[in-house]
């Protein structure tokens, strides 16, 4: 959906016969130039609107890509929080810094995929990584905001900690700069007998 509706079949052409992609090899998946999934993470954070939606000729294809690259990085920018499968344990404390929620147990990393054990070559990776620059791109920046916002919270908590110690030893110092006596007041409670004779005096 765009703009309130679906582009129209001219706009976005099937890739395919029948209802899937089914029997479809990797090389017919990338040779299609209506793929919705090329630069998918972009064209999901920008808005689409900027550039006319799924009408190609609304603005010439170079001008387009940087519209939605911009628009994507501005969006992902204005986010509270994201966070990055890559880095599992940074993605969990910005979440509980930046929401003030504790998770029970920490996130665990997992490095490997199932796409991780297909082996594809070179050429093709090429190909692909053609096919999603835009995508690559917004991951670049998004990595970079990511340790940015990252290294923020750091320093932020190391500063609260560092004013915490500080107010601790004043209380301390404070407290030991007290005479004997006024401390040993402060800590001496009336007792009971005590209490009753101030009231049989009243």
């Amino acid at each position: 959906m765009c703009d309130g509706r679906t582009p129209t079949p001219e706009e976005l052409p099937s890739c395919y016969e029948g209802t899937d992609w089914s029997g479809c090899t990797l090389q017919e998946f990338m040779d299609c130039p209506y793929n919705l999934a090329n630069n998918r993470q972009v064209r999901m954070l920008a808005d689409l609107s900027l550039v006319g939606c799924y009408n190609m000729s609304f603005i010439p294809e170079n001008k387009r890509a940087q519209i939605l690259l911009e628009s994507a990085k501005k969006n992902l920018k204005d986010m509270a929080f994201f966070g990055l499968t890559e880095f599992q344990r940074k993605t969990q404390y910005l979440f509980e810094r930046t929401f003030n929620l504790k998770f029970i147990r920490p996130f665990m990393q997992y490095n490997s995929t199932r796409a991780g054990g297909v082996e594809v070559d070179n050429d093709t990776i090429r190909r692909i990584e053609e096919l999603n620059d835009l995508d690559m791109q917004l991951y670049d920046y998004a990595k970079d905001l990511f340790q940015q916002r990252y290294q923020y919270k750091r320093q932020l908590e190391r500063m609260e900690q560092r004013i915490k110690n500080r107010e601790e030893r004043l209380l301390h110092r404070s407290n030991e700069a007290l005479p004997k006596e006024e401390t040993e007041e402060q800590g001496r409670l009336p007792t009971e007998d005590y209490m009753s004779h101030i009231i049989e005096k009243w």
